[in-house]
């Protein structure tokens, strides 16, 4: 629909990075409706608030980002799920393509565009 924003949920265990995404694509105009510091906290949000689009670190402090997107998808969740890391995609080789998320995006290259091109397919 024209003029609705699409929610956002951003996971990491790093706040400072947290911060700087959320004003990266408050900026790029998504509405980011919350933040997870865990996988636990992250599965509990993203039912909780419905986002269209989670981005979900791989590397996290309790289950990592792969088991946080299987559970999502277990429960029925719709939206998008994007993993990050500061790591490449050949670092996780075939976990990734086998996995229930809907994306991988390398932080370095992490932008509204690089978002949207996986979510949106533009």
């Amino acid at each position: 629909m024209v003029g609705v924003r699409e929610t956002v949920l951003i996971v990491d265990d790093h706040e400072g990075f947290r911060t700087s995404m959320r004003r990266m694509l408050e900026r790029a105009g998504y509405d980011v409706v919350g933040e997870a510091v865990d996988g636990r906290s992250a599965i509990a949000e993203a039912l909780r608030l419905k986002p269209d689009v989670a981005l979900v670190d791989i590397r996290l402090p309790d289950i990592d980002g792969f088991a946080v997107a299987k559970a999502l998808r277990a429960a029925g969740s719709s939206g998008s799920i994007l993993l990050i890391s500061t790591r490449q995609r050949i670092d996780y080789g075939d976990r990734l393509a086998s996995s229930d998320a809907d994306g991988f995006i390398e932080k370095s290259d992490l932008s509204a565009r690089s978002i949207a091109a996986i979510v949106h397919g533009s």
